[in-house]
């Protein structure tokens, strides 16, 4: 899954995101940082569950043509392991490197909880909850999952509901699943932004305190 974010999004659209997000933080206090993975997890198992999924139908199909070559009977279990495991293997990596097959072999529920707890762990890795007034929001993608998290630090959490962030989520998918991933995120930006703008005015000295784009480049 070589370069699966650098197809998500390009080096333009990047900047583009970058601008969007120092616009929306000229209006307010809070901290706005946008941090795209590719993805959450490795998911090892799916790798060897596909494998298996493969491997074992076509073992079982070619045991008896194998066995009658070698005189060993039209089901050896012999033949049978000496065709499954180099299959298997074979297949492993294969569905390992393929996302849209790896994907086959993983549940929604296992990626929804990948994805939030790994939202949860950058956000305390990248420092969102060190800003002054606990005012950091993280806009969280994870392109292998296709899907998005959107987390507040304490002072966000205290004026805004969780129902605002659950429509900037909904708003943000649709836009990726419709190819427009950066024009997106922009637009998750400026509704976080106008929010923030609305609970969290700029203020006197304010400066800049996070990162504003994250874009990791580790393949799953």
């Amino acid at each position: 899954m070589k370069d699966i974010v650098a197809r998500f999004l390009s080096k333009t659209d990047q900047q583009k995101i970058e601008a969007c997000v120092r616009e929306a933080e000229t209006r307010t206090k809070g901290e706005i940082v946008v941090m795209v993975v590719p993805a959450s997890d490795h998911y090892p198992m799916a790798g060897w569950i596909g494998a298996t999924a493969f491997a074992f139908p076509l073992a079982l199909a070619l045991t008896p043509v194998l066995g009658g070559l070698f005189w060993a009977g039209s089901f050896n279990l012999w033949v049978f392991l000496a065709t499954l495991i180099p299959f298997g293997v074979v297949l492993h990596e294969t569905v390992k490197r393929i996302p849209v097959v790896k994907r086959w072999f993983i549940s929604v529920n296992e990626m929804e909880a990948e994805v939030r707890e790994a939202a949860h762990i950058h956000f305390s890795r990248k420092g969102l909850y060190r800003t002054r007034e606990e005012t950091g929001v993280l806009i969280y993608i994870s392109v292998f999952e296709r899907r998005v998290w959107v987390l507040g630090d304490r002072g966000i959490n205290a004026k805004i509901p969780e129902a605002y962030w659950q429509s900037v989520v909904a708003t943000l998918v649709q836009a990726i699943r419709e190819g427009r991933p950066a024009e997106g995120i922009c637009q998750a930006v400026s509704d976080v932004g106008r929010i923030l703008q609305e609970k969290f005015p700029i203020g006197i000295g304010d400066v800049d305190e996070l990162e504003n784009v994250i874009v990791e480049g580790r393949s799953p």
